[in-house]
């Protein structure tokens, strides 16, 4: 046996050889059709851009050019920040159009974010391109006609990444000029939120993490502590992802829960992972049902 093929049998995480940690972090892989979650995402998306008046193309950060597309319940509505998934390399703010119809009809304003993707720029800028996005919403809010005292923020899979991204206790809201509980709560599905295994699997192909940056960059170690009010946070997966996405939400949870936030798990076992993300924008299921929840208390 060569010193590569040893490398990829021997184990690199909780018991998983490289091969095992491949397919654990192979969200297409446990669909039987990735192509067809991929189209149901853009007729949906579609749809919604016909149907919602929709303020196309908003600048919140000159420095990359990255945009939002903002969906508007009426004037001074809370806000919800949509943050797509796709593992940081795919996917777009015109493939998640999706997540705003249910929000729109229960008098949500819906803001969904585009990023530059990876490997073009590092998960770094990523994350500063998200958070300048949060930022735009709360130093623009009036510009806007959105309430700055109720910003939401969501994300699915490379999205829940950087909704605990948005949500770390890094010191970056003081910089940004935000108040400390400028984030009333926030939805994160199928996340990854401890980076160290992805770096181990074929992701880091266009991540390129060591393990210094995977720990800077894992929502899990920069929890905020409870302050005068907490942050509540809902969390789900479909039933059918694989054992490693549903243990990082869970530790993720346990985690917050454990720094005094409250935390709800939604189950949502006839899901994938790609298709629970629509559910925030179908009204009458359990998770459009519980974001909306969220907003209105």
């Amino acid at each position: 046996m060569t010193d590569a093929a040893a490398t990829h049998t021997q184990p690199v995480w909780r018991g998983l050889d490289r091969a095992a940690l491949d397919r654990a972090y192979d969200a297409r892989g446990t669909v039987a059709d990735y192509d067809a979650e991929a189209a149901a995402y853009d007729r949906a998306s579609a749809a919604a851009i016909a149907s919602l008046e929709r303020r196309a193309d908003i600048v919140f950060d000159p420095a990359s050019g990255s945009a939002l597309d903002l969906y508007p319940a009426g004037p001074g509505a809370p806000v919800f920040l949509w943050v797509h998934g796709g593992y940081w390399r795919a996917l777009s703010k015109d493939q998640n159009a999706f997540v705003a119809p249910a929000l729109v009809a229960a008098g949500i304003s819906v803001a969904v974010i585009d990023y530059t993707l990876a490997p073009a720029v590092t998960l770094e800028e990523i994350t500063r391109q998200t958070r300048a996005a949060l930022a735009f919403l709360w130093h623009r809010a009036d510009d806007l006609g959105i309430d700055r005292t109720r910003i939401y923020i969501g994300g699915s899979s490379a999205g829940g990444h950087l909704v605990g991204m948005l949500l770390a206790a890094d010191g970056w809201r003081a910089q940004a000029g935000l108040p400390e509980d400028v984030i009333r709560g926030a939805v994160a599905l199928s996340g990854l939120y401890d980076l160290q295994p992805v770096r181990l699997c074929r992701v880091n192909d266009w991540l390129g993490l060591d393990a210094a940056r995977a720990h800077a960059l894992s929502p899990l170690h920069a929890i905020p502590s409870r302050s005068a009010e907490a942050c509540p946070l809902i969390t789900s997966y479909g039933g059918s992802e694989t054992a490693e996405f549903k243990r990082q939400t869970d530790d993720y949870r346990a985690a917050w829960q454990s720094f005094g936030h409250p935390a709800t798990h939604i189950p949502m076992d006839a899901c994938n992972h790609f298709d629970i993300a629509r559910r925030i924008g179908e009204p009458g299921n359990p998770l459009s049902d519980a974001v909306i929840r969220l907003v209105g208390s």
